[in-house]
This record gives structure tokens, C-alpha cells and sequence, in this order.
């Protein structure tokens, strides 16, 4: 397809969808340059903050001293594990400690922290604090960490408090598995049996703004400034930490640069805090680039997986077995729910009778990982796309018409034995290959890859305050967080389409735990399907009592009253109407327009399937599904692997914001092409990362970005989001590497087994360079 008919089949799509236009309430900031980020902050008296890092994986301490760092002029607080509550804290697992105590367990642990008068002072202080350390084996390899008499990362671990139905092993922090029918049976019916094995490096989430925090007290209360995408969620980390009650905690978020998922959870809040008590001053922490790759406990981690499918010769699955290890890191972080996450990733949207996936989040002395976007789901769809496009050429089929004949679909059972409502994913795979070179002639260099993806929507609790005041301007509180995606920008075109107002008419206040009420956060793809419902709800109480002033002053019932384009009107008789810029002046002398929601959150649906170590996970409420198809060109003398153009289809229920929604799908793309090809961390036999900077890591840029051409199946969800509306951020990015694959496997005549597909194992894998 030539890019000027995509261009043109794009605008058309947007002419019809987008009324009106969404322009974004933080645009002026962003592109004036007068937004204010966390880094921007300064406060009168304000001190330098400094860690000092473990710089060793895994070893017993023996000494920590700062005596001589406290002595140094300009330097007013130092702390260690001795200056802060005895406790350990995560959200399943409680594995941590804010400050190193005993033992070190991955490289970018916090020895100690320090403020100073000024950045060199401060470093040079944590320079001079003595640290001392027995080295201890390194556990770095996943399987041999299994494995029984390996060294233990966490010799405690049984005495850990741990909530829910979390199973542990030793170094194994979380196990699930999912199981249903027999696998055994299934496999001997089969006609063709393909096991395949697919290893997945880890990387980062590395947001274009590396974090900070600022924090300031005022008599027993602290405000904290911070670069999080969960303010909810730091706030409860202080307390947690530093036993401190919610009400005295206060998260604020200034604009925030990206996320990605590695700023969210709790992180250095509550040490920051500490400091500026202890201090006496306000104190603040802004990271260098070495720091954002080294020390976050949020890392997209490194994963093994094996998977072995039963086949007919018509195609037909019969049974699917599969066994995942997950680099856990020396930490949990909120990674407990991985194995089963990864688990329904591996068997896939797949009908079969007999499943079978056990997984395990292994602990080791690597940076610890949490949730990047679409956590374990890229790396699980790459290897099971992957693996099916082995079946296919096994039986000789096309692998495209393999996954027609095998998907869920309305009606139909998944892996984890929940049947289906309305779906688009059959769509999706026509949509993206129509709309692609798939099955055109193509040159020698050049293949297309498909892939298909799923993701769950994420109910949660959430809420919001509206207000209309005097002059007829409105206002959204709301704790939901925007990191970019423009999700909390669009809550006011909810808010004006219930009180017939222009979403100009509203401005947004959030982002501060201590003005609006809870929202977990810019995680789980959740922001529009949560807080709009808790928008939408509080714009009701509002329309309700707007209907009812307009009835007393048209003399009508409230019944009949119509709120459209700015004015409250008889229904029927548009000419009897009255501004609602005067309804809300008649409203600021007695009862107030203002306006509360939150709402139940839409169930979480059950499954029949076996799940041991169930954490929720299983049973996907609104699921979104998608296919990718990717034509690449490769280099075969040097391995180089070039993606030109993505066909991408998705379901993710209505779109209501259609700009931001191709910005979505846009941005995982791209995100998933760099996992893809280039994304990576590299680790010695010190297991200390070789690659923590921007020369030695490849991201994507504006330069690599290939055309893409998103079309959207629009399947409204009712038991999902307001207008039937479901997630959206995270989808985009899981099927995109698998694509990647696909073609690349089509040019070289087998999968490139390791992620990312460098240059090199691309190179290697197709014979060194023969054709």
C-alpha cells in the first residue's frame, strides 16, 4: 500500500472520528517551555541530596561509617539503615529495606544517603563514607538459581511477610501456574509435537526525564515533590516506611517526562524525606542517566521460556505446555503477579483444551524489575508468536491463516477456561494484514512478519470532585496521573459531553494526593477506564442539579430539561433555554454545583482453569487484542535488520480520544521495535551492567521510526470503560517485537532465539552472513 493512500485512509479515519477536536489542556506548558518538572523545583535553603550505591551485586557488610562525611563542612545529614524504622516493606512480598542493612543484593542498593549545601559537597561526602563488605556468590543465572544447593539470594525468605496466594520456593519470590484438561493426553493425540525454547534479555523503561524528588517539612508534615506515575501509591510507601500517618504525607506531582512504567510503585520518596527532616532543610535528589539504569527497582526483566504445543494436521491445537522463568532481580517491587501475567502471555489467545504453564519469578543479584510497560507480556508473546510460526511451517500452513483457525473468539474458552463475549481479534488479523504487503511480491531483502497480542483492561477504585463555579467555569479534581498518554487530558471531554459545556470550559487540578481523592495511578493502562466512570458520574450529580435550577426557571420538569452547547433547554423547544453560565451564578447564592463520583469497578471475571499461586491475573476483565503486521528489510553481510513499514489493528473497545489513541499505538511501537532489535542489558560475571548509558544503550529514535497505519475495531464494551472504552497504553507494545520476528525468521529460515535480535545474533543465527 503506498503511503499516500495510508495517508489519506488515516485523515479520512480521523475526519470522521475526531469531533471534536482534543487538544490537550497541558500542550501550552509542554511546548512553551514554562511547564515546571520536579527538577525545576527550588526551595529557599534548599540542600543537595547524594547516595552512596553498594557498587558490589551480593556481599555481607561489615562496616558502614559516615562519621568522617557528617564531620565535613557543608554537609548536614547523613543516614543510613540506622537512622530510619527497622522494617521491611514491598507491596506481596515485603523483601526490602530503604538503606543496605546486612547484606547487599544487587549493585545499586542505597548504602547511605546525604545533604549538603551543594553537589560536590554532597558527593564527596558520600565518597567518604566507609563501607565494608564480605563478597558472596553471585546468583545470576535463572535456571541455576532453581536449581537445588544454589546460593540463596534472600536466606530469610521464609520469614518474609507475604499477602495473598503467593507461593514461594527458595529464590523463588512468586510461582503460578495454569492448568486445564490433560496436556498429557492432548499431546498424544497430537499429530505433530514442536517445542521450542526462547531467551529474552532484560532492559529498561528510561523516560526522557530521569527522576527527582524535593521534599519539604512544615512542623510535623512533609510535602514531597516527585517524578512518579503513582502518587497514591508513594505516599503509602512514606508512611509505610517512615510510620508516618496519610494525612501528614503529601505527593505532588509537577508535569512528568514519560514513565513507562519505571517510575511507577514507591522509590526514593520517603529517603529524601527522612533527610529533609533530619536536615532541617528542604532537601532535593535529582538522578544523573547512570543512576536512572542502575538504582530504580522497575526494570523490564529478563525471562526463559519454553513452550511445546500439540498439533493436528489440519492445524488444530490440542494441547499447550509451557514452563517460564523470570529474572526477579534481588527484589520483588510489585512483581509478584509476573508468573501468572506471563503464564496467560505463553499459552496465548488460543482455543485449547488441554493447557498447561507453570512459571516462576526467580530471585537474583540483577537490578530488581517491576512493571514496564506491559510487563512480561512482549517477551511472552515474541516467543510464543515465534513458536507458532514454527508450527505453521511444521504442517505446512500459513501462518496467518493458522492463527484465523486457532484464536478465541465470541463464545469460545481461553486458556484459563473464560469464554468470550463480543471480540475483535479475527478482525484485528484481517485488518492488519489487508492493510500490509503480506502475501505481494516483495524484494529478496524484505519479508513481513505477523503477530497477534492480548492485554487486560485493570479495574480499580477511583475517583473525582467536579465543580462548576459562579461564572459558569468548571473544574476536575482528580487523583488520576497524566505521564503522557493524554488520558487525564481528555476526562474534560467526558465532563463537557455530560453537562453539554465545551471541555475548554474545565480546567484540571491533579496530580496532588491531598486535593483530590485516590487513583492508583498512570499504571495498568487504567486512567480512562477508572476515573473517567468516576468523572462521568461526578459530572451527573452536577447535570442533575443543573436540570433542576433550569426547571424552576423555565418552569418545567427537570425531566424535560436538555443540556446542549452551553445552555439548559426544553426538550423540543431549543428556545426556551437558559445559560448555564446563569444556572451556576443562581447556584453560588444557595447549593453548590459541585459534584462527587467513584463507582464500583467492573468485576473481574472467574475462571474454572486450576491456578495455584493465583494473583488475579487469570480471569481478564475487558480484554484488548491486537495483530501487527511488520515488513523489514535485512542486511545479510551484516545482520542489520531495518523495519520500513507496521500494519497494526486493535480492539481496545471505543476510542474516544482518536489523536492520543494513534499516539499510543505509535509510541508502543516504537517502544516494541527497540526491544525488538536493540534493547538490552548486559551484565559481567559481577553481575554489574556493562551498558548503563545512552552510547552503550540503543533506544529508538525519530530517525528509526517506520511508517505505521493503525486501524482501530471498535466493539464497544459494556462490563469496561465509560462509553464502552478499554485500555489502550500498554497493548500496542506486545505484539511488535513477535512481528519483528516473524519477518526476520521468513529472510534467515529460522527464529532468532535471544531478544533483542542484534545485528550479531541475527548474523550468527542465519550461518554467518549465507544466504
Amino acid at each position: 500500500m503506498s503511503k499516500m493512500l495510508r495517508d489519506m485512509r488515516y485523515l479520512r479515519a480521523m475526519s470522521l472520528t475526531e469531533a471534536p477536536e482534543f487538544v490537550r489542556a497541558d500542550g501550552p506548558d509542554k511546548v512553551t517551555g514554562s511547564g515546571r518538572y520536579t527538577a525545576d523545583m527550588n526551595l529557599t535553603g534548599q540542600l543537595v541530596a547524594k547516595f552512596r550505591y553498594a557498587d558490589v551485586a551480593h556481599a555481607r557488610v561489615t562496616r558502614i561509617d559516615a562519621s568522617a562525611a557528617l564531620a565535613m563542612p557543608g554537609v548536614l545529614a547523613v543516614l543510613t539503615s540506622d537512622d530510619v524504622p527497622d522494617l521491611r516493606y514491598s507491596p506481596v512480598v515485603a523483601d526490602r529495606t530503604l538503606f543496605v542493612k546486612d547484606v547487599v543484593r544487587f549493585e545499586g542498593e542505597v548504602v547511605a544517603a546525604v545533604a549538603a549545601v551543594d553537589a560536590a559537597t554532597a558527593q564527596a561526602a558520600a565518597d567518604a563514607i566507609v563501607f565494608e563488605y564480605d563478597e558472596l556468590p553471585i546468583v545470576d543465572d535463572l535456571e541455576a538459581a532453581l536449581a537445588d544447593g544454589s546460593p540463596v539470594v534472600h536466606e530469610d525468605w521464609e520469614s518474609y511477610d507475604v499477602s495473598g496466594d503467593t507461593v514461594q520456593r527458595p529464590n523463588v519470590a512468586s510461582f503460578s501456574s495454569i492448568e486445564k484438561g490433560d496436556v498429557a493426553g492432548g499431546l498424544a493425540e497430537a499429530d505433530h509435537v514442536i517445542t521450542s525454547r526462547y531467551v529474552a534479555d532484560a532492559c529498561h523503561a528510561l523516560p526522557i526525564e530521569p527522576r527527582a524528588v524535593v521534599a519539604q517539612w512544615e512542623g510535623n508534615k512533609v510535602t514531597i515533590w516527585t517524578s512518579t506515575q503513582v502518587p497514591f501509591d508513594a505516599r503509602n510507601g512514606v508512611c509505610e516506611t517512615l510510620q508516618m500517618p496519610a494525612s501528614r504525607v503529601r505527593i505532588i506531582v509537577p508535569h512528568l517526562g514519560g514513565g513507562f512504567g519505571g517510575k511507577c510503585g514507591f522509590h526514593f520518596e520517603a529517603h529524601i524525606a527522612a533527610l529533609a527532616r533530619a536536615a532541617k532543610r528542604p532537601v532535593k535528589l535529582v538522578f544523573s542517566r547512570r543512576e536512572e539504569f542502575l538504582a530504580p527497582d522497575r526494570r523490564r526483566e529478563g525471562m526463559i521460556v519454553d513452550i511445546t504445543t500439540g498439533v493436528k494436521n489440519d492445524g488444530t491445537i490440542t494441547a499447550r505446555k509451557g514452563w517460564i522463568a523470570i529474572d526477579n532481580g534481588a527484589y520483588t517491587a510489585d512483581a509478584a503477579f509476573f508468573p501468572q501475567l506471563a503464564a496467560m502471555h505463553v499459552a496465548g489467545p488460543y482455543v485449547s483444551p488441554n493447557v498447561f504453564v507453570e512459571s516462576s519469578l526467580v530471585y537474583t543479584n540483577h537490578q530488581p524489575s517491576g512493571s514496564v510497560r506491559a510487563p512480561t507480556a512482549p517477551q511472552a508473546c515474541w516467543a510464543l508468536e515465534s513458536h507458532t510460526d514454527e508450527i505453521a511451517r511444521t504442517i505446512g500452513m500459513d501462518p496467518v491463516d493458522f492463527r484465523r483457525t486457532n484464536t478465541v473468539e465470541e463464545g469460545l474458552e481461553g486458556p484459563a477456561a473464560q469464554v468470550y463475549g463480543e471480540i475483535g481479534l479475527r478482525r484485528c488479523i484481517d485488518a492488519a494484514v489487508a492493510n500490509s504487503a503480506y502475501g505481494s511480491p516483495l524484494p529478496d531483502d524484505e519479508a513481513v512478519g505477523v503477530a497477534i497480542g492480548w492485554w487486560p483492561s485493570m479495574p480499580a477504585p477511583s475517583g473525582a470532585y467536579i465543580k462548576i463555579d459562579a461564572d459558569g467555569s468548571g473544574q476536575i479534581i482528580t487523583g488520576a496521573q497524566e505521564c503522557g498518554t493524554g488520558s487525564v487530558m481528555t476526562l474534560r471531554y467526558l465532563a463537557a459531553e455530560e453537562l453539554g459545556m465545551a471541555p475548554e470550559d474545565f480546567e484540571l487540578v491533579y496530580q496532588d494526593t491531598s486535593a483530590a481523592p485516590y487513583d492508583m495511578g498512570a499504571t495498568g493502562s487504567q486512567t480512562l477506564l477508572n476515573n473517567g466512570r468516576a468523572v462521568i458520574e461526578g459530572a451527573k450529580e452536577i447535570a442533575a442539579q443543573l436540570r433542576d435550577l433550569a426547571a424552576d426557571q423555565l418552569e418545567a420538569a427537570a425531566a424535560d430539561i436538555v443540556l446542549a452547547d452551553g445552555v439548559a433547554h426544553v426538550s423540543g423547544t431549543p428556545d426556551r433555554s437558559v445559560a448555564i453560565a446563569e444556572l451556576a451564578g443562581i447556584a453560588a447564592e444557595g447549593e453548590m454545583l459541585i459534584g462527587k463520583g467513584s463507582g464500583t469497578p467492573p468485576d473481574w471475571p472467574s475462571v474454572s482453569a486450576t491456578c495455584v499461586g493465583d494473583q488475579g491475573m487469570a480471569g481478564w476483565a475487558g480484554p484488548q487484542f491486537s495483530c501487527h503486521a511488520v515488513r523489514v528489510r535485512l542486511d545479510r553481510e551484516t545482520g542489520v535488520v531495518r523495519v520500513l513499514e507496521i500494519s497494526a489493528a486493535h480492539d481496545s473497545g471505543t476510542i474516544i480520544n482518536p489523536i492520543a489513541a494513534h499516539g499510543q499505538v505509535e509510541g508502543g511501537i516504537t517502544m516494541g521495535i527497540g526491544q525488538a532489535l536493540s534493547e538490552g542489558t548486559v551484565y559481567g560475571d559481577d553481575a554489574k551492567q556493562r551498558n548503563a548509558g545512552l552510547l552503550e544503550y540503543k533506544l529508538q529514535t525519530a530517525a528509526d521510526a517506520p511508517v505505521v497505519t493503525t486501524e482501530f475495531i471498535e466493539i464497544s464494551d459494556p462490563k469496561a470503560g465509560p462509553r464502552g472504552a478499554k485500555g489502550l497504553a500498554e497493548a500496542p507494545n506486545v505484539p511488535t517485537a513477535a512481528a519483528i520476528a516473524n519477518a526476520v525468521a521468513q529472510l534467515i529460515g529460522e527464529p532468532v532465539r535471544q531478544l533483542p535480535m542484534t545485528p550479531e545474533r541475527v548474523w550468527m543465527t542465519s550461518g554467518g552472513g549465507a544466504s
